[in-house]
């Protein structure tokens, strides 16, 4: 039986140019600042955001907590959105690394400039003080929504107007600059800081980077040697990785077409309702039915989806399953969830 593999762009196996890259790559002992391969994707990433340095972590989470200690003193609170990762999918860490809590604004992830104010909170020494705001984009829960450039802007303005920092946890901002045809470096200029991942979309089989100014991703360095992320002859990753920047970003314009196919198709089932798709992403909310059941009832006909709750599934395109299967996926599903 063929399997359509959709729970997660985080699923694609290296092909054989990324294994070349990697078998081949120049390496050193990343710990003391000598593995050449890490040094030219920091150089690189840096450069691709527009700011002074980066630095390579082993995952997303650990860029996102990096960020949190950088920014933040224990019993701070951090400004979010609904459903932010690293609230809701980075196990708690951020309470038991840096000591935070975090404030929810807006609405399905995005939020708006007067719903950051109104939740700073008053200089008081019986309150939380606010002093990161964490903009997730593209938005995992809230379908792959692109945060608006705009809004970030305002944002980053009334930040700094108030000394808060502002961080970007841009895991997916690869697929927001495919999507709004905007330069990485333009998304990303009104943060302080952002993390990017390069084993979501872009299809490495491991690694995202922190990124900022020089002060802060020295400091990064030293909480990722306390969190255990500093690794030694890592270029064979940092290979992958760049092979992917190179080669991978321009071709998720096909992933987000085969997601407004995939999303395209399930129109006609009744009793469901389907997010905008904007990117990769397609978040389908069911009426009544179960989404842990029909998710078991479309893996037995080979079509692999995500439980995210009693009533949503998701559905995520990525470069190792063509819009033809996506499409034939999505055929699958529609029986089954009108049956």
């Amino acid at each position: 039986m063929k399997s359509y593999d959709l729970r997660s762009d985080t699923l694609t196996k290296p092909p054989a140019g990324m294994r070349a890259a990697m078998a081949e790559a120049e390496v050193g002992d990343d710990v003391y600042g000598e593995d050449p391969t890490v040094r030219r994707l920091e150089a690189r990433v840096a450069e691709l955001l527009g700011k002074e340095s980066a630095l390579f972590v082993p995952s997303g989470t650990m860029a996102n907590q990096i960020a949190i200690l950088v920014h933040t003193r224990r019993g701070d609170e951090v400004v979010v959105g609904e459903g932010t990762h690293c609230m809701h999918f980075e196990g708690g860490a951020a309470a038991a690394w840096s000591g935070v809590q975090f404030a929810v604004v807006g609405r399905g992830g995005l939020f708006s400039t007067e719903d950051v104010l109104a939740a700073i909170r008053p200089k008081a020494e019986h309150l939380p003080q606010t002093s990161l705001i964490v903009v997730e984009n593209t938005h995992n829960l809230g379908g792959g929504r692109v945060f608006p450039k705009d809004e970030c802007e305002l944002i980053g303005e009334a930040a700094r107007a108030r000394g808060l920092t502002l961080h970007m946890d841009g895991a997916r901002l690869w697929n927001a600059a495919v999507a709004t045809g905007v330069e990485p470096k333009a998304l990303a200029a009104p943060f302080d800081t952002i993390s990017v991942c390069f084993s979501k979309g872009l299809g490495a089989p491991v690694g995202s980077a922190f990124v900022g100014s020089h002060e802060r991703v020295r400091a990064a360095r030293r909480f990722r040697k306390m969190l255990g992320g500093a690794m030694r002859q890592s270029g064979v990753l940092a290979a992958a990785a760049l092979y992917a920047l190179e080669h991978n970003r321009a071709r998720l314009a096909e992933d987000h077409a085969a997601a407004h196919g995939f999303a395209e198709r399930l129109v006609r089932v009744p009793d469901i309702e389907i997010a905008p798709v904007e990117t990769n992403i397609v978040l389908i909310k069911t009426a009544n039915a179960d989404a842990g059941s029909i998710a078991e009832r479309a893996a037995a006909q080979g079509v692999l989806i995500h439980a995210m709750g009693p009533r949503i599934l998701r559905a995520v395109t990525h470069l190792d399953i063509s819009e033809r299967d996506t499409l034939q996926a999505a055929e699958l599903l529609c029986g089954i969830m009108a049956s």
